[in-house]
């Protein structure tokens, strides 16, 4: 019995004693004690710390060989330009549609710009608001049926392609004289005869100039009156939201 129990000690060895006081097992080398351990007989370790960063937080170095970026105001275009906005065009295009008569521009026409249309409708909206009829919903209804319909008949007839955005653009300018009647039509009614002949005028104007930004942009030449006739139908519509 004394030699069993004296086998069971010497086989279960362990760095521990019996009342809980430990001792270490194995001891390691004071080589590898350290962040900066070596390993003796092989090789000698150091990490190497990287170079600190001199340059600003928020402005970070530009690599070598890259342009320099200067963040300047003066540098930058116009607001209005970066928007497409040109007051030059603009007024050039109003000119045109108020003389019938004179030329048109083809490089000035053939651009979508829709700043005038935007506040020739609202401006015939408005009037309309003013002699007492709420029109705005009739309005853009209207205009943008009447884009899309010029769109595929321009498309169908022409030998160049027309976007949506330049029709729209030269029908919306092309209603600046229905503009002009609509404010005439708040301070005298438009129904009787001298209303009947001043609509039929200002369709006559709308319809022709748009029909001579159109023919002179697309290169339609001899056939403006084919171009003339819906737009008369687009204008005529126009006109009897102002009269009535």
């Amino acid at each position: 019995m004394g030699d069993f129990q004296q086998y069971d000690q010497d086989f279960y060895q362990s760095g521990y004693y019996i009342d809980g006081q430990g001792q270490e097992l194995y001891d390691y080398d004071s080589a590898y004690s350290s962040p900066d351990y070596q390993d003796v007989g092989v090789s000698h370790y150091a990490p190497q710390m990287d170079t600190p960063y001199t340059g600003q937080v928020f402005q970070p170095a530009a690599p070598s060989g890259s342009p320099a970026y200067t963040d300047s105001f003066e540098e930058e275009p116009p607001l209005l330009e970066e928007l497409g906005i040109n007051f030059d065009h603009i007024w050039q295009k109003t000119l045109t549609v108020l003389n019938p008569l004179k030329p048109a521009d083809g490089s000035i026409m053939n651009e979508t710009d829709l700043t005038g249309p935007i506040l020739f409708c609202i401006a015939l909206g408005a009037t309309l608001l003013m002699a007492g009829k709420a029109h705005f919903g009739y309005v853009y209804g209207i205009s943008a049926l009447g884009c899309v319909g010029m769109y595929c008949l321009l498309n169908l007839m022409s030998s160049y392609s027309v976007s949506c955005g330049c029709v729209a653009s030269v029908l919306g300018y092309c209603l600046l004289p229905m503009v002009a009647l609509s404010a005439f039509a708040v301070i005298y009614s438009l129904q009787g005869l001298l209303g009947t002949l001043l609509a039929l005028c200002v369709i006559c104007w709308c319809s022709l100039s748009a029909s001579k930004i159109f023919t002179s942009t697309l290169d339609m030449g001899g056939q403006q009156l084919l171009v003339a006739y819906p737009c008369a139908l687009l204008y005529g519509v126009f006109a009897l939201l102002t009269v009535f």
